[in-house]
């Protein structure tokens, strides 16, 4: 697929955005509370706890969710809520403004197991908010991020002799990648496998942009976290982005424990006391000057609600010098803290915080660049003079909901128009340090050309030994069925095979030895209908009762990024036609596949599924594989049994 124009991405980011508004409202009309919950989207009902200006000067209100209901919740930072309440015919009466997250957490010791802090416009909200006799809270939809999508795109195409229009003919045009010489003392790294230390290498060479291609479990947040480091030692200061704030949050972390001081825009999507020291909000409260501002403002509160004072000139004048007194502090704290950093992390479309206006950066990072809209990546370019893009466009594309955009081209990245038409630019890392060599051969040869290799340490790494087929295709011959407003589908009689085939492993295993060892499980299918089913059968399970903590149940989706120990995937589609959905985008598969270990079990009806050249070759290999250790374990066992006969 050719590169698309930044005209026509704009045409096909409107399209989106007119089908995701759509979708929401219908969403919203006809979904029962129940289900949105169930699907993270919403709290209901919710207790309202204190509300206060928070040290930003904005008003929060603290929202604690009331039923612990275990499921996963979609709310973070910097995302639109909106409140409602159930009236007495089901119907939802929302109230008439937006609030903004402003920090989320889990935690476990309060009764709903979970609170929120919510910015609100203004008092009114608050006092109607509290007029609620029941209330709910639920996500709304975004029109901020796509907003600033629409304004960057139109800021690219409008560019002329500055840096930014550079950057985009390079990207759109036919601009050759420039690079510097090489350093005149080498930069070693010897904690660096070769693939990696090259890549920081050329980091530090590239002029305009390079891609750290990394597959995975070959160390590419390792990679580049080193990358920063260097680039560090020569320059004051690095912008670092990703597309999600969970991204934004591992490579903060990362770099905090390297000694690197981290400014965190955005509240933490995994709040831990580490991450908190890191944020704006936090270095602000704790700067010497706060409890001086604090006093400021508390003042200018009293002075503003006073009324019907008689000498109305002179508390207009204290005001405004207040006012001006507060902005000085205000803005001194800022400029500290910001001073006192050498990077400054955020998502894509937090750099377009105002509180970074007019701070520009040489070096812009952006992890997980495969899984970002090319248009959420310009927010962020237009405040560096050349970009890092780390991430692997073999796995999971970013999110589009439209089936014409996603024809259109909008799904396709930065990442990859660079891999096509800037190869000497991209630096894949060959070295992997998750999977025995087994499970990564056949994803190595179908997306990366047999390029990469096991590391020593993992290459063999199995649970039960000898005895163990690492990949094994489980045969399903049940069917599928269509379910839900969006026909997303369920195979009930394969998640029972699915549950029967864990449960057998963990039988073979041991499930003394799975606590000793702490070894975790991964239940991943494609489908949502079929993680919620399996998630059920896992949860009231009698015999997985023993070790259910370790085992996770979630979408290929919501596993990038993580590994197990052992993981199964139920396939799901299972029909006379061959179908297999979006199944035949690959990287979707290969994302599911590279979460293993040491063991990998395939669930899924070979009959449907191998009618595609890809699923007929893995099958193939399941199979070729068990022969082949069936034989060479009944030589082994000879081999034995002859030695102790000796």
């Amino acid at each position: 697929m050719n590169q698309i124009s930044l005209q026509q991405q704009l045409h096909l980011l409107r399209l989106e955005y007119e089908h995701e508004k759509e979708e929401f409202r219908h969403a919203t009309e006809v979904q029962g509370i129940a289900r949105k919950v169930k699907r993270g989207e919403a709290w209901y009902p919710v207790a309202l706890g204190r509300s206060y200006y928070n040290s930003l000067n904005r008003l929060v209100v603290e929202v604690l969710r009331t039923e612990n209901t275990e499921d996963d919740y979609a709310f973070e930072y910097g995302r639109p809520v909106c409140f409602f309440q159930e009236n007495a015919d089901g119907s939802l009466q929302y109230l008439n403004f937006v609030g903004t997250i402003s920090y989320v957490e889990s935690d476990p010791n309060l009764a709903g197991g979970a609170r929120m802090v919510v910015v609100l416009p203004s008092e009114q909200a608050l006092a109607a908010l509290h007029a609620l006799s029941r209330p709910g809270v639920q996500l709304n939809f975004d029109e901020t991020t796509y907003q600033l999508m629409f304004e960057a795109l139109r800021k690219v195409m409008a560019a002329k002799g500055d840096r930014l229009a550079e950057l985009r003919d390079l990207f759109h045009g036919s601009t050759p990648v420039r690079w510097g010489s090489e350093p005149a003392v080498p930069v070693s790294l010897p904690w660096l496998n070769a693939s990696q230390e090259a890549a920081v290498r050329q980091v530090l060479r590239a002029k305009d942009v390079m891609v750290v291609h990394g597959p995975p479990g070959t160390g590419k947040t390792t990679t580049l976290v080193d990358a920063i480091n260097e680039v560090l030692r020569r320059e004051a200061q690095v912008m670092v982005c990703a597309q999600s704030n969970t991204a934004v949050d591992w490579i903060s972390l990362q770099l905090s424990r390297r000694g690197i001081p981290v400014l965190r825009m955005g509240n933490p999507a995994r709040v831990t006391d580490e991450m908190l020291a890191c944020t704006y909000e936090r270095r602000f409260a704790d700067h010497p000057d706060y409890a001086t501002l604090w006093q400021i403002r508390h003042t200018l509160s009293q002075l503003r609600a006073s009324k019907g004072c008689k000498h109305a000139d002179a508390r207009h004048q204290k005001i405004a010098r207040l006012r001006e007194r507060a902005d000085e502090l205000e803005l001194g704290i800022r400029n500290d803290i910001f001073n006192s950093c050498r990077v400054v992390a955020c998502t894509l479309a937090g750099s377009a915080n105002a509180t970074l206006m007019g701070q520009h950066f040489h070096t812009l990072f952006i992890d997980e660049a495969a899984q970002a809209l090319e248009a959420a990546c310009w927010i962020a370019l237009q405040k560096a003079d050349r970009v890092i893009l780390a991430g692997d466009h073999r796995q999971l594309p970013p999110t589009v909901k439209c089936y014409e955009a996603m024809r259109g081209g909008l799904g396709r990245t930065l990442m990859e128009s660079l891999a096509e038409h800037h190869p000497e630019a991209v630096r894949l890392l060959t070295v992997q340090y998750r999977m025995n060599e087994t499970l990564m051969r056949f994803s190595s040869e179908w997306f990366y050309e047999g390029k990469l290799t096991a590391a020593p340490e993992v290459r063999h790494r199995s649970i039960l030994s000898l005895i163990d087929d690492p990949l094994v295709w489980v045969e399903s011959e049940s069917s599928e069925e269509a379910v839900g407003a969006t026909n997303g589908r369920l195979n009930t009689d394969e998640a029972l095979l699915t549950l029967r085939a864990l449960t057998a492993y963990c039988r073979r295993v041991g499930f003394q030895r799975i606590q000793d060892e702490r070894l975790d499980f991964g239940v991943i299918s494609p489908y949502r209908a079929q993680v919620a089913t399996l998630r059920h059968m896992v949860r009231h399970s009698s015999q997985l009762k023993p070790i259910r903590r370790s085992i996770t149940v979630n979408t290929v989706d919501a596993f990038q990024g993580q590994e197990r120990d052992v993981v199964c995937i139920s396939l799901v589609r299972a029909n006379d036609n061959g179908q297999i959905g979006f199944l035949s985008d690959l990287r979707r598969m290969n994302v599911a596949m590279t979460r293993a270990r040491m063991k990998l079990i395939i669930v899924g009806d070979s009959a449907t599924l191998t009618r595609h050249p890809f699923y007929k070759e893995l099958h193939a290999r399941c199979k070729t594989m068990q022969v082949n250790n069936v034989r060479e374990n009944s030589e082994q066992f000879k081999s034995e049994q002859f030695k102790s006969e000796q």
